[in-house]
């Protein structure tokens, strides 16, 4: 005698919630991630090998490939510093800079000649003048990782 069992266990698998969700994602990552502008002045940085990354928020200065000069652009619609206006423009974002890494980050297109970023180091000096040794204000160069 035989006894048969009645209820039976499906052992299929529905995939069609899985495919939903992950849908959702793929449509939440893409809408997030054109969001996301690190720049806000289009530039093409110079290579670098180190991963290491700067956290906080300093005094940034950009130059694009037209070789105009940014201080802290603030979007897409920031004006550009002619060059000879830099030094107060600098002393006024150097007022206004509250981190403790007193460091310039520059920004530079990679198709920018040394001599602008040389011209900027020269603004630079002339803006630590004011400053006691360790208090002087260091360049940082900006580059995209690998």
């Amino acid at each position: 005698m035989a006894i048969k069992m009645q209820n039976k266990i499906d052992t299929t698998f529905s995939a069609t919630s899985m495919s939903d969700l992950v849908f959702l994602l793929l449509i939440f990552f893409m809408l997030t991630s054109t969001m996301v502008s690190p720049n806000a002045i289009n530039l093409v940085l110079p290579k670098s090998d180190s991963d290491k990354q700067l956290v906080s928020k300093n005094v940034e200065v950009y130059i694009n490939e037209d070789l105009q000069y940014f201080v802290n652009p603030e979007g897409s619609n920031a004006l550009p510093v002619a060059y000879e206006e830099l030094l107060p423009v600098l002393q006024n974002a150097v007022a206004q800079d509250n981190s403790g890494m007193k460091s310039i980050i520059l920004r530079a297109d990679k198709t920018v000649p040394v001599e602008n970023v040389v011209a900027l180091m020269d603004v630079l000096n002339q803006l630590n003048e004011q400053f006691p040794e360790e208090e002087r204000y260091k360049m940082v160069l900006a580059t995209e990782g690998k």
